[in-house]
């Protein structure tokens, strides 16, 4: 299946994407996290058009260079959020699946709760319900341990401190987080390895503090869910990967990947594909 690389003006803002599928398919949005971009759903992207769907994977606002503002109250939630809606409606869609990692997830939570008319089915991979993580936060030491990195990114040297001798500690998040192959790797080092760009993604994590979603108070999701998680992943424990469950009402799945880390998609080629794929076609 042909991947086409294009741009989609949505919000002002100018963003990156690869796009594949029929162009009447049910859409399938995809929303990356940190520290990757649209490469990692190049399997999903292959496989899922084979099926019926249209898919969209784009580089996120900081991540796309045209769409990268100034200033730190762009990179709240709330802007990400708009910014997958926007993009969805520019290319036809007012509903649509959902598939998120990471922070991209996050932002898939956000989206399914506060806009259930929009999103068809969800699938997230690593990243618990808000609710859950922030309870596993306060509640498991181990979680406060994982998340260690929140707090290490506030520092406006962050980036730098990443991107020193040629990248080593971003590198090493490559490794430490998961085994992500070393081609892989590359990739997302040809976007990440940008001091601006790195920056940009960083902002993401310092301008969570003043969301105006109350993350805290989330509501629970009522859409069709999958939850994946690796029970390797050095940055999600088991508390909040198991309390996410609580917080779906509606049809619910939590898949646990043995002794796989964080990069799913990459640690696991295929893995997930296969899961989304049955999914979609339970609930899409």
């Amino acid at each position: 299946m042909t991947i086409s690389t294009t741009t989609i003006e949505a919000r002002g803002l100018t963003f990156s994407a690869d796009v594949s599928g029929p162009e009447k398919g049910a859409l399938v949005l995809f929303l990356h996290g940190f520290p990757q971009t649209r490469y990692a759903w190049r399997a999903e992207l292959k496989a899922l058009p084979e099926i019926g769907y249209r898919c969209c994977a784009f580089d996120q606002r900081g991540y796309s260079s045209g769409a990268r503002p100034a200033e730190l109250a762009a990179y709240r939630p709330e802007e990400m959020v708009a910014d997958a809606i926007a993009i969805a409606e520019t290319l036809g869609y007012q509903r649509f699946h959902l598939v998120g990692h990471d922070w991209g997830g996050q932002i898939a939570w956000c989206i399914a709760a506060l806009n259930p008319e929009r999103v068809i089915t969800l699938a997230v991979i690593s990243r618990p319900h808000p609710v859950a993580f922030l309870r596993a936060l306060a509640s498991d030491p181990t979680q406060s341990a994982r998340s260690g990195h929140h707090q290490k990114f506030q520092s406006a040297a962050a980036a730098d401190g990443l991107l020193a001798d040629n990248a080593a500690a971003l590198r090493d998040m490559y490794i430490r987080w998961g085994s992500v192959p070393e081609a892989d790797a590359q990739a997302y080092l040809a976007t990440l390895g940008d001091r601006e760009t790195l920056d940009a993604a960083i902002n993401w994590y310092r301008a969570v503090r003043n969301t105006a979603i109350n993350l805290a108070e989330l509501p629970s999701v009522t859409t069709p869910t999958l939850y994946v998680w690796g029970t390797g992943d050095s940055t999600v424990g088991r508390v909040a990967a198991q309390g996410t469950g609580e917080m779906v009402d509606g049809p619910f799945e939590f898949r646990q990947l043995p002794e796989i880390g964080h990069f799913v998609t990459d640690e696991a080629p295929g893995v997930f594909t296969g899961l989304l794929a049955e999914h979609l076609r339970q609930y899409g």
